[in-house]
């Protein structure tokens, strides 16, 4: 899949789950959870070991179901590992060129961080289609609104302390998709066991995705 088709999947699911943290012998469930409540992209955070070998396997069992990434990517040989794994995109908390490149060389969807309009900017013109506003939960809805008025050209994912209370905003106010981590993926229901729990939460901000969007 090019990067313009992975762009325009990540725009339509609206949601990709952050895999942080787990271990290799929950990966499979924590997958099947999150496609049962509809989830269909997942990126998996590289600050998580075994990260790579996490990735080839989310891409050889469930590459016809789901959208899989690499997140917590903060280089371009970090990037070029990922994408060797088979990462459809890559995401970052911060910028870093070298990765947009890499991404590109590749054919493979950017997603850089950023926490200004200068920054936004300089992504864009290198390349980046989508960026990260990281974090977005302390800024909140209201700041990516104000971005998007002089740089409407320019999709933007909100990371970061997204969670159901304010989803909707986050859309409404111009993000074309959101990642969530510990929101929908905590580590505590893994422990538990309690996989049901983490496709019932999936569930529910896909439904608060269609709602916005008036599906």
């Amino acid at each position: 899949m090019k990067s313009y088709e992975v762009l325009n999947k990540i725009k339509e699911v609206g949601i990709c789950a952050i895999v942080r943290g787990t271990s290799v012998d929950s990966l499979y469930r924590i997958a099947d959870s999150l496609i049962a409540g509809g989830i269909k992209a997942i990126e998996v955070a590289f600050n998580t070991p075994g990260a790579a070998k996490m990735i080839e396997k989310l891409v050889e069992k469930y590459s016809d179901q789901v959208l899989v990434g690499a997140g917590t990517v903060l280089d371009a040989e970090t990037a070029r590992i990922a994408i060797l794994s088979g990462a459809s995109f890559i995401l970052s908390p911060s910028l870093n060129l070298e990765m947009i490149k890499i991404c590109q060389r590749y054919n493979v969807l950017p997603v850089p961080g950023i926490s200004t309009p200068t920054e936004a900017v300089t992504a864009w013109e290198n390349g980046a289609q989508i960026v990260k506003v990281f974090p977005a939960g302390v800024f909140g809805p209201n700041y990516i609104k104000q971005l998007k008025g002089p740089l409407s050209q320019i999709e933007m994912m909100a990371v970061g302390a997204v969670n159901l209370d304010n989803f909707k905003d986050f859309i409404k106010a111009g993000a074309c998709s959101v990642g969530i981590g510990s929101e929908l993926v905590n580590n505590k229901l893994v422990e538990e066991g309690k996989f049901d729990e983490i496709a019932k939460r999936a569930a529910a901000f896909v439904n608060a995705f269609k709602e916005v969007n008036g599906k």
